[in-house]
């Protein structure tokens, strides 16, 4: 099969051919629809993030189950899903205690980039490729456990579907199970790309009284303004007083960082009012840091919060979004922009760093790629209502 190598920091993805083992007891084969371009993978490129090379990237991605082997829960041939890069085991500390997105039990196979038992499935004339997020999706076909395919309906769109496993997860559920925003609250949004876009679609979902979104492209900034953002404002030096401005001189209930950049983190705490939140959802570079002052948290009771993967349950929020979608009060189609082939990756990261355009998307199938046209709404849309903090699901046994 084709897949998108990246052998080291700072060289360009190389569409190759290469060998993809059978799926293993737990694992399924899915055959890739439609894969986000996130800037997660491109902080191999960089070496922001470190990860053993040469490896294939791409963890937003959706597609179709082609074969399972051994218990694999109710996935069966033919499903159609969203891909989940934080699997969970469902049984040490963080599942039991409903954080599922920071289980222990996979956290050193995804960095080591291997499977469970610490191989790959992934080969190149019998030389060993890694897994980038348990997914490694830039492919034709990936395999992976189980507990990384949520299955969706047939009618939510791949491209749509796709972004569920991603940007849209991170961004509304920073917004809905993380932060809790309230009915009525002001957000600031720093950051306008695939997870503050989903931000500000979660922010408006969740009855926000003002959403003001923050980026240097007034492009961002357009789609920003389509999605439910209130306000929109060029980033610049006093960007905080123009925020205060607009929240009657004390500052947002709620910022959200989607960028990853620490200077925008500490103008973040910056931006919330007293006994406000802050929220980093962004991905910051391994080893960077932040500066956060102490005496401002203690004298304005602020509160610094960190989301990962929007803290998630995916068997529960990749299924609820999708509905959501197809009742029309989620317009996730507003998100997919340009599509391309697997062949034009190198492209598509041109595009995305030069912030040309809404969420790329890798398509696999010749009549995506082609027509390029518009993905339209859900079918039942009947008006925007707010959606509540839902429960966590019971802890299960995988």
């Amino acid at each position: 099969m084709k897949a998108a190598i990246l052998r080291g920091p700072n060289q360009p993805f190389s569409v190759e051919d290469v060998d993809l083992q059978a799926p293993q007891k737990g694992e399924v084969r899915v055959r890739m629809k439609a894969v986000g371009v996130c800037h997660s993978d491109w902080h191999l490129v960089t070496g922001a993030t470190k990860h053993p090379f040469p490896l294939v990237a791409g963890h937003e991605g959706a597609g179709v189950v082609e074969a399972v082997k051994g218990y694999v829960g109710e996935l069966k041939v033919g499903d159609h899903v969203s891909l989940n890069w934080a699997p969970n085991c469902g049984t040490c500390f963080y599942c039991e205690n409903n954080r599922p997105s920071l289980c222990e039990a996979y956290t050193a196979p995804i960095w080591a980039g291997t499977m469970m038992d610490g191989t790959t499935r992934l080969s190149q004339n019998g030389e060993r490729l890694y897994h980038y997020s348990a997914l490694a999706c830039f492919a034709e076909r990936c395999v992976v456990p189980f507990q990384c395919c949520v299955k969706v309906p047939s009618e939510v769109p791949f491209p749509v579907a796709a972004l569920i496993g991603c940007a849209v997860t991170t961004g509304v559920g920073s917004v809905i199970n993380t932060a809790r925003v309230k009915k009525g609250s002001s957000v600031v949004v720093f950051g306008a790309g695939g997870v503050g876009l989903s931000t500000i679609l979660g922010a408006a979902i969740a009855g926000a009284g003002r959403i003001i979104a923050v980026d240097i492209s007034m492009e961002k900034l357009a789609y920003a303004k389509e999605l439910g953002a209130t306000d929109c404002l060029l980033s610049s030096e006093d960007i905080v007083d123009k925020i205060r401005r607009l929240t009657n001189g004390r500052g947002a209930d709620v910022v959200f960082e989607a960028v990853g950049i620490p200077s925008l983190q500490e103008l973040s705490l910056a931006a919330a009012r007293p006994g406000g939140k802050i929220v980093f959802s962004g991905l910051s570079p391994s080893g960077s840091s932040t500066n956060i002052p102490g005496a401002v948290l203690t004298r304005q009771e602020k509160t610094v919060m960190g989301s990962y993967y929007g803290t998630a349950f995916p068997e529960r929020d990749f299924p609820l979004y999708a509905e959501l979608y197809l009742e029309g009060r989620l317009p996730l189609e507003k998100l997919v922009g340009k599509r391309y082939r697997l062949e034009e990756i190198n492209e598509a990261y041109d595009d995305l760093l030069a912030g040309r355009g809404a969420r790329g998307i890798i398509v696999f199938d010749e009549d995506l790629a082609a027509k390029q046209s518009p993905i339209v709404a859900g079918p039942l849309a009947r008006g925007g209502r707010q959606v509540e903090t839902p429960p966590a699901p019971a802890s299960r046994q995988s």
